[in-house]
């Protein structure tokens, strides 16, 4: 039997109706409604677009990063409008979407994201916990931006011996679950913050028994503290020039020491953590890293709770966090063009309906896997991406009693997009292309000169 299709009358509105059906579970119409009027984004007139509207709009740009904000509506209009009784029925313009989207602001978005986007793995989810704790990490990353004034003084840009970078930057931090791939904090800050800010502020989300991961770019004595007052643990790589003070030498050749703050009056008082450091090199010459020798720090003190090895490879779990930035960048987002947002707020509220359009795409993944028996790793987020943009005109023209069996059949089509097992690979840190022949733009060459008429007038034969 096949699905029966959506009953409409003249009673509905039609910018009422409109939202994001398949993203129900996740995303809840309550739950967008709750955000708007907690920040005073509600209205009265309904117009063409609601406000409420415009969010699952903000969120659908970030699944059609190849349309234009004109068409993202007509595309997630598109299955309402098929059964909708009057065939003539308008879609709000480009212009609509940009009138909402400046009366729903930044915060919204930032409450809505906070409000949906929490951990996904359960005991039977594959792959998600060590040592009994939740695996999690912190990284960052930097987007470019339109360049505009507004952007340029707000989140600022980079500078070199070549001149400015050619787009203003934004600095984002992500607290991302490994085993789900699911972001679920970040922060947003000008270029120039350093990440350590940003992995500080995210200690809000750290909770009791989570495993959190990061780089050494990262380290931190505050952060390692922080982690610890939250009753969780943290495995990072030390940098080269922090020296810890050595206790004593374990049973697997790991070492507990003490680690100060770096402030001398701060140590002065006696302000230290005990930690244990895990020194080790990698032995394969066709590896990045080769030869070299990396040292782990860790507040898992015991070895046999906790073996040297196992923390060692553990550590590399970090990686998954590059991952989910490659899945944001170059799948979701094609990072090939910047941002869409000509403002600061814009950009904000961009950059978080981007991570709930990406968590929204996950939770489906893990709902899948689990449903499948199989890791989340497993699954492909590009086929996941494929199976929803056809499956939101769907879940619009659909029946609402048929609406459960079409849910099982998205889910079980996500988990037959699965990926080749992994393999070991190497990938060297370095760029294809790293210079240009052309000339370097600078300030002059904002500001063109108006010309008027046409091109043939300044042509002259030469004879």
């Amino acid at each position: 039997m096949g699905y029966r299709l959506r009953e409409m009358d003249g009673a509905h509105n039609f910018a009422q109706e409109l939202k994001l059906d398949v993203l129900s579970r996740t995303v809840p119409p309550e739950m967008v409604q709750a955000a708007l009027q907690a920040e005073g984004a509600v209205t009265q007139r309904a117009r063409k677009l609601t406000v409420e509207a415009a969010v699952y709009v903000l969120i659908a740009m970030n699944l059609y990063p190849h349309l234009s904000m004109g068409d993202v509506v007509a595309k997630i209009a598109q299955g309402l409008r098929y059964i909708w009784p009057d065939p003539e029925i308008p879609v709000a313009t480009a212009s609509a979407l940009t009138y909402r989207r400046a009366q729903v602001g930044a915060r919204p978005v930032v409450t809505l994201f906070h409000q949906v986007c929490r951990p996904l793995a359960t005991a039977q989810t594959k792959g998600a916990f060590l040592f009994g704790l939740r695996v999690m990490a912190i990284d960052g990353t930097t987007e470019d931006v339109p360049d505009t004034p507004a952007n340029a003084a707000i989140f600022g840009r980079h500078h070199s011996q070549r001149g400015a970078s050619a787009f203003p930057q934004v600095r984002g931090v992500y607290l991302i679950e490994c085993g789900t791939h699911a972001i679920v904090d970040a922060g947003f800050w000008p270029c120039h913050t350093s990440e350590r800010v940003g992995g500080r502020r995210l200690l809000r989300s750290i909770k009791a028994g989570m495993l959190a991961l990061w780089d050494c770019g990262f380290h931190e004595y505050d952060l390692l503290v922080g982690v610890r007052q939250r009753r969780a643990h943290a495995l990072g790589r030390l940098p080269a020039h922090v020296k810890p003070q050595r206790v004593r030498t374990l049973a697997d050749g790991s070492y507990l020491a003490y680690l100060y703050p770096a402030d001398y009056q701060r140590r002065k008082r006696g302000e230290r953590v005990l930690v244990r450091i895990i020194a080790y090199t990698i032995t394969d010459p066709a590896l990045v890293g080769y030869g070299e020798l990396h040292r782990l720090v860790t507040t898992l003190l015991n070895p046999v709770l906790a073996p040297a090895l196992a923390l060692a490879c553990a550590y590399h779990e970090r990686w998954e966090s590059e991952l989910v930035i490659d899945e944001l960048d170059t799948h979701q987002r094609l990072a090939a063009r910047t941002l869409r947002s000509l403002t600061p707020v814009g950009v904000i509220q961009e950059l978080y309906a981007l991570l709930i359009a990406h968590y929204a795409v996950r939770a489906l993944m893990h709902e899948a896997a689990l449903q499948a028996q199989m890791d989340p790793d497993r699954l492909s987020f590009v086929g996941a991406l494929r199976v929803l943009h056809n499956a939101i005109p769907e879940f619009q023209m659909t029946a609402p009693d048929h609406l459960p069996l079409l849910y099982r059949r998205l889910l079980r089509d996500i988990a037959a997009k699965r990926l080749p097992p992994r393999r070991l690979r190497v990938n060297p840190r370095v760029v294809k292309r790293k210079m240009s022949n052309f000339r370097l733009k600078r300030p002059e060459h904002f500001h063109p000169p108006r010309l008027h008429g046409s091109f043939c007038d300044r042509l002259a034969l030469v004879i």
